[in-house]
Order: C-alpha cells, then sequence, then structure tokens
C-alpha cells in the first residue's frame, strides 16, 4: 500500500512534502539505532520460550525490563528530534516552497510518532517469536489500510498540508501500539497466582551480548541503508529529494517481498537449534532460500529492465520518470542481491553466534559509507546508486561463502548453484534476449498488463527451476 499510494501523495501534497515524507523515514531508521537489539532479542527469546528452553516467569520478567529500556529510551528519543526540529527546519532541509513553520511543526510530530512505532517493536517482538504471523499480518494490513489509504480522504478534501499529514499518522500510531500492545499481553505466559513481575535489571544480564550484537547490525543496517538518504537530504533540493524517495522506495520493495519470509523463518530456525534439529534447520534455510529467490528475481528483473517503464505506469509523471528511472534501476539490482545475501545473517541469528556477521558488517559499512558520500556528492543519486550496487554485490560474493564454511561446511556450493542460481538464470536469460524487442504501449493501462504479463512470465520461469519450492508445493 506504501508503494501504490506514492503517486497520489506526490499529486495532492507535491514533491516537496512528499520529500518530508521520504525525510521521516530517514529518522525512524535512524530512531531504530536506539533498539539496541533489544526487540530482535525478545523474538528470539519468546521462540525459545515456545520451543520449552525457557520457563514462563523468567520470559514475563524479561518482557517487563524491555518494556522499562523502551520506554525510557522513547520518551528521551523523543525529546532529542523534537529538540533538533529547529535545526533541521532551518539549516538541513532545503525548501524553497514550504514554510518553515510548517516544516518545523511536521518534523516535531514525526519525533512523536517514530517513538511510538518503535514502542511497537517490543511487542511486534513478542508476537512474531511466538509464530502467530496470521493475526500480525492482519493487523498489519488493518495499520497500512488507516497509514496509507484513509489519509487520502483528508489530503483529497480538507487540507494537504505535512503537518495535517504527520497529525494523521499520530493517531494511527497511537491505536497500533495499543492493539499491538493488548495482543502481545493475550499471548505471553500468564504469571502464578500470588507473584508479581516488577522491573529489574538482572533478566537483561544474560541476554546483554546477544542484544549488543544485533544491535551492531542494526547499527550497520541504519548506516548501509539510510547514509545516502541523509546525505541527499542535504545536497538536494527537497522538491528532488521527493523524486529520489521514490526510486529508493519502489527499489526498497523488493525487502518488502522478501521480508515476511525471513520474519517466519527467523523463530523457527532459532527453534530448530534449540531443539538440536540441524538437519530440519538446513532444510528450512535452504528452502526459503529458493523460494527468496523465485519472488525477487523476476521483481529485480522487472525494476532494472523496464524502470522507466515501470515508473510511467505508476505515476504518469514524465519528470518523475526522467529523473528517477537510473537510480531506480541500480537500487533495484542492489536491493535484489541484498535480499538473497541476508540469509546468511539469519543462520548466524538461529545459531546465536553473530561474531563473523560483526566483522562482515563492519568491514562493508567501513567501505559503503565513504563510498555513498563521495559518489553522491560528485554524481547525486545516480553516484549513489553505483556505490550501493557495487558494494553489495562485493559482499555477496566475497563474505557469503565465509559465513557458510562457519556454520554450515559444505552447503556453501550446493546452495550457491541450486537454490540461487539455478531458479535465476532462467528468468536472466529470458529477459536479456527479449527485452530489446519489447514494443511498450502508450497506454498506462496497456502497459501496466504488458509488465505483469512478463513479471508472470518470469516468475514462472524461476518457479519450474526450484525443485524444493515445486517439490513442496506437489506435497
Amino acid at each position: 500500500m506504501g508503494i501504490i499510494i506514492v503517486p497520489f501523495y506526490i499529486r495532492y501534497m507535491g514533491p516537496e512534502a512528499y520529500g518530508l515524507v521520504g525525510f521521516f523515514t530517514v529518522l525512524q531508521a535512524f530512531f531504530n539505532l536506539l533498539d539496541l537489539g533489544l526487540s530482535q532479542t525478545v523474538a528470539r527469546e519468546s521462540a525459545r520460550y515456545s520451543g520449552g528452553d525457557s520457563n514462563a516467569v523468567d520470559f514475563r520478567r524479561l518482557v517487563r525490563a524491555l518494556e522499562g529500556v523502551f520506554a525510557s529510551i522513547a520518551i528521551a528519543g523523543a525529546i532529542l528530534l523534537l529538540a533538533l526540529a529547529e535545526f533541521i527546519s532551518g539549516y538541513w532541509l532545503n525548501a524553497s516552497i514550504l514554510p518553515r513553520t510548517e516544516i518545523k511543526i511536521s518534523l516535531q510530530l514525526m519525533a512523536i510518532v517514530v517513538a511510538l512505532r518503535w514502542m511497537s517493536g517490543l511487542y511486534r517482538g513478542v508476537i512474531s517469536g511466538a509464530e502467530q504471523f496470521v493475526w500480525l499480518s492482519s493487523f498489519n494490513s488493518l495499520v497500512a489500510t488507516g497509514r496509507f489509504i484513509l489519509v487520502l480522504p483528508i489530503l483529497m478534501f480538507y487540507s494537504a498540508s505535512p503537518s495535517i499529514f504527520f497529525s494523521f499518522q499520530l493517531g494511527v500510531s497511537v491505536l497500533e501500539l495499543a492493539g499491538i500492545a493488548f495482543m502481545a499481553y493475550r499471548i505471553m505466559p500468564s504469571i502464578p497466582a500470588g507473584q508479581t513481575i516488577r522491573w529489574q535489571w538482572a533478566p537483561l544480564k544474560p541476554i546483554l551480548r546477544f542484544s549488543l550484537s544485533i544491535a551492531f547490525t542494526s547499527c550497520v543496517w541504519a548506516l548501509v541503508t539510510q547514509t545516502d538518504k541523509l546525505v541527499l537530504s542535504k545536497l538536494l533540493p527537497l522538491a528532488e529529494y521527493g523524486y529520489f524517495t521514490v526510486a529508493v522506495l519502489v527499489a526498497g520493495g523488493l525487502m518488502v517481498v522478501s521480508g515476511p519470509i525471513s520474519t517466519a523463518i527467523l523463530p523457527r530456525m532459532a527453534r530448530l537449534h534449540a531443539e538440536n534439529r540441524y538437519d530440519q534447520l538446513t532444510e528450512v534455510y535452504r528452502h526459503a532460500t529458493q523460494l527468496v529467490t523465485v519472488v525477487v528475481v523476476p521483481v529485480t528483473l522487472i525494476l532494472v529492465f523496464f524502470a522507466p517503464q515501470v515508473l510511467w505506469a505508476w505515476t504518469g509523471d514524465a519528470n518523475l520518470v526522467d529523473k528517477a528511472a537510473p537510480a531506480l534501476a541500480l537500487y533495484a539490482l542492489g536491493y535484489g542481491i541484498l535480499a538473497i545475501s541476508a540469509f546468511q545473517y539469519y543462520l548466524q541469528y538461529a545459531v546465536g553466534d553473530l561474531k563473523l556477521h560483526l566483522i562482515g558488517s563492519a568491514i562493508f559499512v567501513m567501505v559503503l559509507v565513504p563510498s555513498l558520500i563521495w559518489a553522491a556528492s560528485k554524481h547525486g543519486m545516480v553516484g549513489a546508486g553505483w556505490a550501493w550496487l557495487v558494494c553489495n554485490g562485493l559482499y555477496f560474493i566475497f563474505w557469503t561463502p565465509l559465513v557458510h564454511r562457519r556454520f554450515a561446511p559444505g552447503l556453501h556450493a550446493s546452495w550457491m548453484f541450486s537454490d540461487v542460481l539455478k531458479p535465476a538464470l532462467l528468468p536472466i536469460f529470458a529477459v536479456i534476449l527479449f527485452e530489446p524487442y519489447m514494443l511498450w504501449s502508450t497506454s498506462r493501462a496497456v502497459l501496466t498488463g504488458q509488465l505483469l504479463c512478463i513479471a508472470a512470465t518470469l516468475l514462472t520461469f524461476a518457479y519450474l527451476m526450484a525443485s524444493r519450492v515445486s517439490k513442496f508445493n506437489q506435497k
């Protein structure tokens, strides 16, 4: 929904105001650095509790301790962002149409919304660790409908100002936090009669090492995915930054496609490891790799080879197509590679040993961040796209084999050729062979149909070559 609805936002709010929406995404990502790895840790502990590896009282004590930490950090983070609103509105963002006061008010609303959404991460961890994905997906869909769809009538008939937009987001975030906290408490085990759970520091001590490892990973992820956006928010006019945000949002949709699969397998793999069922863990790992490859590769190819057609069919905005298409192709290929290379992290997460991941992430970020800053300052959004693509490609080629050698000896060659390359090669060859002969319609509706047909064909090719996925479905 967040991707499909963007053309309406740009139409009614304008590219400058949508640039603020893009900056809001950056703020939210950097705010998540305060998580310290705790939300992912509680998801793992919830999975371990479901697998019988911990008792009810210890789990409830851990959640209560984390609630105190999350609430404290949420308040402190919101205060910090509120204090920075004046500086960001006056000296960082390059607006030419929006009044400075309007930008400042929007930033202040963003600060509160970001804090509330981040607080929801704790309870999401409890729910996902318990593998209650049907309820969580339904709830997320409901929230997304409110966040992206129900705001449209307000923008169309009342006011399209950014402050009104973020005021609505604030209301949705309050309801989101209340609903997800209610469900988390229903899932958690009940307290034995006569006992109370008070806040204590002690339950956090055993998980600190693992949490801090994830915290470092979260910092790296924020630097990896948001540095270019932060740099370009200063370098580009706010309107052009809005176009850049559109390109990255569409390319990032690849992670939206693969994200639910990784969300499902992380607690399952952690549980299988806790139960010493290593063969089943490897099977889940390889099956999920093929599934992500089957889904991600066709979408990546569409965005890489047909970026102008996708943007035109989606928005009908020739100016946006001209500015965003080159960056979209580069970012899409980079995100496609990232969706596959993320699997080596899932394996380390399940085992509970992130040392090698920390080393690889540190090397990656030390190469990527200066490359992004230099390329973005010299060549704008296209330069940032090239830096993103090259660094992700090198990381996948050189680091993933090392992780497999450490945690799954002898797996990498068969994983690479059977689970990644085999489903990907036929769609790649097909699009390279037929792309020069494509005849595109000038009608946006017909063009959309053409793109969907191509995507369906590529998806079929990938599915037919993915032996694990097709055999699973035949069962």
